[in-house]
């Protein structure tokens, strides 16, 4: 599915290099970059979305000492 993005010169530039240099097309490295970043920006905003739900009382939370005892740990 064709996608358009808009990009500054300089990364512009340097895709342009890259593709230029390996033979391959700046769709394939765009494609690429996606593909590896797009795993690490969902964790990302996953973990923002739960830190949301601890802050606004939605979420089960337990304290050290909670935990601890229900594990049978001591200090």
């Amino acid at each position: 599915m064709p996608t358009t993005i808009r990009l500054d010169k300089e990364t512009e530039e340097r895709l342009t290099r890259l593709a230029r240099d390996t033979g391959r097309t700046r769709a394939f490295y765009l494609r690429k970059a996606i593909e590896k970043s797009l795993p690490d920006l969902e964790w990302e905003y996953d973990l923002l979305r739960r830190a949301e739900k601890v802050r606004s009382g939605e979420a089960e939370t337990y304290t050290l000492e909670e935990v601890r005892k229900s594990l049978g740990a001591s200090d």
